[in-house]
C-alpha cells in the first residue's frame, strides 16, 4: 500500500511540533525532571502511539484500504514494541554516560533534547535506506538476520557496554578542530561569546551519545524492518518510539541498573528477529507470535530481574 506523501509530510509536522511544545513550552526551566512528570510524558508517548497505531486499524492513519488495516494496525504494535525494547538497553548506556562525564541533572534534558532529534533523522535515513535496499535486493535481509544473530551473542556476553563512556578523549581530540570553552554557566551545548559560537564539553557528551546510539540504530533498524516492509509503518513505528526515548531515561535512570537480566532478554529478541529473517522462505512466524514473544521476553527479563539475584546467577 502506497501512502500518500501528505501523511508523510503531516506525520513530519506533527513530531516538530510535539518536539517544540516538548521543549519550548513544557519544559522550558532547567529543573531537574522529577519522577511523576516523567511517568505522565512516558505515559502520554505510549497513549499517543496506541491511538496512531488504533488510527492505522480503523482506517483514519495511512488510508489503508479495509483488507489492509488489520494485518498493517498489527505491524505497528509489534514494530514499536520492539523498538520500545531495544531501547531499555540504550538508556542503560546514557545513565552511564552521564554519570561517567558527571552531567548534573538539569542539564540532561539539554542534551537528550538535542539526541532524539539528531537520533529521529538517523533513523529515517537508515530506515528509508533499508526499505530501498529490500525492494530492489531481496537477499538483503538475510545479511539482516546474520547481522542480528550476531548482535545478539555479543549482547549475550557480560561485558557489553562499548568503552567509548570510560574517557573523555573526544573532548581532547576537539580542541584542535573546533573552537571550544570549559565555561558553561548556562549548561549549554554552545555558548556565544565575543560574537563567536563556541563548543562546551557538553557538546562532547552529544557526540558520544549519537555514536552510542548508531550503535544500537544498526540493531534496531534491521529488526523493525524483519517484522515489516511498510517504510510508513516502519518509519512511524520508529520514530514514536524514539520521541519518548527522553521520558523513558528519566523514569528509568535510577532503576534500569537493577534490570541486570534485561540485556540478556534484549540479546534473545535480536536473535528471534535475526532467525524470523533467516527462515522467512521456509518458515513465516506470524506477526501475533512475534509480538507475543516480544511482550513475554521483556516482561520475563524485567521481573526476573527483581526476583533473582545476580549473585545467586554468578555462582
Amino acid at each position: 500500500m502506497h501512502v500518500s506523501a501528505a501523511w508523510w509530510v503531516g506525520f513530519n509536522l506533527g513530531v516538530l511540533a510535539l518536539l517544540g511544545l516538548d521543549t519550548l513550552v513544557l519544559h522550558r526551566d532547567r529543573r531537574p525532571v522529577s519522577f511523576p512528570s516523567a511517568l505522565g510524558l512516558s505515559i502520554f508517548w505510549v497513549v499517543l502511539a496506541a491511538i496512531f497505531g488504533a488510527g492505522i486499524g480503523l482506517g483514519w492513519v495511512g488510508s489503508y484500504g479495509a483488507v489492509e488495516r488489520g494485518p498493517a494496525c498489527l505491524q505497528f504494535f509489534t514494530a514499536y514494541s520492539l523498538e520500545q525494547s531495544l531501547s531499555l538497553d540504550n538508556v542503560f548506556v546514557w545513565v552511564l554516560l552521564f554519570r561517567h562525564f558527571r552531567v548534573p541533572a538539569a542539564q540532561q534534558r539539554g542534551v537528550l533534547s538535542c539526541g532524539v532529534v539528531v537520533a529521529m533523522a538517523m533513523r529515517a535515513f537508515l530506515i528509508l535506506g533499508g526499505v530501498a535496499l529490500a525492494r530492489h535486493f531481496g537477499w538483503v535481509f538475510y545479511i539482516f538476520g546474520a547481522y542480528l544473530l550476531w548482535a545478539a551473542v555479543r549482547l549475550w556476553q557480560p561485558q557489553r557496554v562499548p568503552a567509548a563512556p570510560g574517557r573523555n578523549y573526544l573532548w581532547q581530540w576537539l580542541k584542535p578542530w573546533v573552537r571550544t570553552t570549559e565555561d558553561n554557566p548556562a549548561g549549554r551545548i554552545f555558548v556565544r561569546q565575543h560574537g563567536r559560537w563556541l563548543a562546551t564539553p557538553l557538546f562532547a557528551v552529544l557526540l558520544t551519545l549519537e555514536m552510542s546510539d548508531m550503535t544500537f540504530a544498526l540493531d534496531s533498524v534491521p529488526a523493525v524492518l524483519a517484522v515489516t516492509r511498510d517504510p510508513f509503518i516502519a518509519y512511524t513505528s520508529n520514530i514514536l518510539a524514539v520521541l519518548g526515548l527522553r521520558a523513558l531515561f528519566f523514569l528509568l535512570q535510577h532503576v534500569i541498573e537493577r534490570c541486570w537480566l534485561l540485556h540478556y532478554g534484549i540479546a534473545l529478541l535480536l536473535g528471534f528477529i535475526g532467525l524470523k529473517l533467516l527462515l522467512a522462505k521456509f518458515y513465516e512466524i506470524s506477526p501475533v507470535a512475534s509480538l507475543a514473544f516480544i511482550a513475554v521476553v521483556l516482561v520475563g527479563s524485567i521481573v526476573g530481574s527483581w526476583i533473582i539475584k545476580p549473585a545467586a546467577h554468578s555462582r
